[in-house]
C-alpha cells in the first residue's frame, strides 16, 4: 500500500513539474513576436513547425499531425485575437480543469486549459489565441516541448475575413 502511495506521488510529482513548465512556456512564447505563416488551408494562413503535417481540413477545422500525436486547429473567422469568446466557449464545456490561465499582450488574447484525463498520464492541452485554439491529448511527459509548437501555431493563425458584396 505505501508503494502504490509513493509511486502515486511521484507520477502526481511529474504532472506538477510538467504543469508549471508547460505553462512558462506557453506564456513566454506568447509574448514573443508570432512565427510567419508558412502554410495556408482556404482563406487560414498559419506556421507549422517542422515535422508537422496536414492531414485533413474542413472550413473551420484543420486536423495537424506529429508523429503519432493528433491536433485539432479549430478557427472561429468571426472573432479577431482579442476576443475571449472561444475562451469561454471552450471553459463552460468542462466541469473543473486542472490548470485555466490567460494572458494578454498588444490587443491579443491567449489561454491555455489543461485536463488531465487518466492516471497523470495523458491530458487535454488547449491552447488558443483570440478565435483560434488547437488542442490535443498529450501524454505529460510530452507536455511542455508540446505546448511551445501548439502556441506558436495558435498564435500564428491569420485569416482573411470575406466581405459582404
Amino acid at each position: 500500500m505505501l508503494s502504490i502511495l509513493i509511486l502515486s506521488a511521484c507520477n502526481n510529482a511529474s504532472f506538477k513539474e510538467e504543469n508549471k513548465a508547460t505553462i512558462k512556456t506557453v506564456k513566454t512564447t506568447f509574448y514573443e513576436k508570432a512565427k510567419k505563416a508558412n502554410k495556408k488551408s482556404g482563406e487560414i494562413q498559419f506556421y507549422l513547425p517542422a515535422g508537422y503535417e496536414i492531414k485533413d481540413e474542413s472550413a473551420n477545422n484543420i486536423i495537424l499531425k506529429n508523429d503519432s500525436d493528433t491536433y485539432i486547429l479549430f478557427i472561429n473567422p468571426q472573432e479577431d485575437t482579442s476576443s475571449d469568446v472561444v475562451y469561454h466557449a471552450t471553459v463552460e464545456q468542462y466541469k473543473e480543469l486542472d490548470t485555466n490561465e490567460t494572458f494578454t499582450k498588444d490587443n491579443k488574447f491567449g489561454f491555455l486549459t489543461i485536463k488531465q484525463l487518466d492516471e497523470n498520464k495523458t491530458n487535454e492541452l488547449i491552447i488558443g489565441v483570440g478565435g483560434a485554439k488547437i488542442t490535443a491529448q498529450i501524454k505529460t511527459s510530452d507536455m511542455n516541448e508540446d505546448s511551445k509548437a501548439m502556441i506558436q501555431i495558435a498564435n500564428s493563425v491569420k485569416y482573411t475575413k470575406k466581405t459582404k458584396e
